[in-house]
């Protein structure tokens, strides 16, 4: 696949353009055209460049980008965006292998793949026309990091480990990103930046492992699977514990755990194997609790004083969604709801998630 087959309007991917501009549509019916102009953004240009950089290599491509649009609310975990790439055909690094065969529980079978990520997060207040903020409220964050990752899978079960490197505050530019976005759409001028977290270095550590199919039954034609995951995090920007039960339902279910998503989610994978070569889809959802101990946007920074948030210590995700699959190409939107993360909250977030995952070969 080259880079033409992504340019906006080609001919020669019109089936999955023509996808992208329904989630588009429904973009505009839930908030306002100025959102729907910025979602376009990203897939029209952000996309095709990082297709350029791939283009001779084989591997899986994915763009995730999550935004509270699509709950009506401009609040709280307002944006993400994570790109990410798995070469298909090269060995981990050696220094990272040697990490995580340090860890006694990381399998020392399976097929073995890496990955890079590369994303950016924003949160906000409840009413971000304020310039300061009331400080019961949570305070605006930013947070820009590189991650690479370790995946072990034998069929059933998928173990995933990652260290994440980055940085928290003004450095991450959510600031600017948040501004330009606003500005060139229309939006309402967030006024509360000058309070944000200050800048820190963020580490992280993250373990997930997943069992696909414990249950797989055949209905009406259509195949169910249950996959049940528990893991955790540790470090500075976050740290916890967290279980949960992922169903899929559909036909020719592909050989994945589901779409990859930013941390803290339900957890996915960035790479899938389609079932005989044909269009496919499926429905799934989710469910997960997390024992929250660390989590540097609400409990602020860590070595200087700055804005915090009691924070709740349980924090529950419930997701429904729906995955499409080409030969080679996947798009799925999920729904996600959270349970209220500090003391003061005054309702539970709600935001939707699209993943455009693209598989190339050499």
């Amino acid at each position: 696949m080259g880079q033409s087959g992504l340019t906006c309007g080609s001919p020669a991917n019109g089936t999955l353009v023509a996808a992208i501009a329904a989630l588009l549509r429904r973009a505009i019916k839930v908030s306002r055209l100025s959102s729907a102009l910025a979602l376009a953004w990203l897939v029209c240009v952000a996309v095709p460049r990082a297709v350029e950089a791939a283009n001779s290599a084989a591997g899986t491509l994915s763009l995730v980008h999550e935004n509270d649009l699509f709950n009506h609310t401009d609040r709280n975990y307002t944006n993400g965006v994570q790109l990410s790439w798995v070469p298909g055909d090269s060995a981990p690094p050696a220094w990272a292998l040697h990490i995580a065969r340090q860890l006694p529980w990381f399998p020392r079978a399976g097929q073995l793949s890496h990955g890079y990520l590369f994303g950016q997060s924003m949160f906000t207040p409840h009413d971000i026309t304020l310039p300061d903020p009331p400080q019961d409220d949570r305070p605006y964050a930013g947070w820009l990091y590189g991650t690479i990752a370790l995946s072990s899978e034998t069929g059933r079960q998928l173990d995933q480990f990652a260290l994440t490197l980055g940085v928290v505050g003004p450095a991450s530019m959510a600031e600017q990103s948040q501004k330009f976005i606003h500005k060139v759409t229309g939006s309402v001028e967030p006024r509360g930046w000058d309070t944000q977290l200050e800048n820190e270095l963020g580490i992280m550590a993250t373990y997930q492992r997943s069992w696909r199919g414990l249950s797989t039954h055949p209905l009406n034609g259509l195949t169910v699977d249950l996959t049940p995951h528990l893991g955790g995090a540790l470090g500075n920007v976050f740290t916890y514990a967290n279980s949960g039960l992922t169903m899929r339902i559909g036909k020719h279910l592909p050989l994945d755990f589901g779409p990859p998503r930013i941390q803290p989610s339900i957890p996915g994978s960035g790479v899938y194997m389609p079932q005989g070569g044909e269009f496919s889809w499926y429905l799934f959802g989710g469910v997960e609790g997390r024992a929250v101990a660390r989590n540097i946007f609400l409990d602020g920074n860590t070595f200087r004083d700055s804005r915090s948030v009691e924070k709740k210590p349980l924090v529950g995700d419930l997701q429904l969604g729906i995955v499409l699959d080409w030969s080679d190409a996947r798009l799925s939107y999920t729904h996600v709801l959270r349970s209220r993360e500090f003391e003061n909250q005054r309702k539970n977030d709600g935001f939707g998630v699209i993943t455009l995952t693209l598989l190339f070969s050499s």
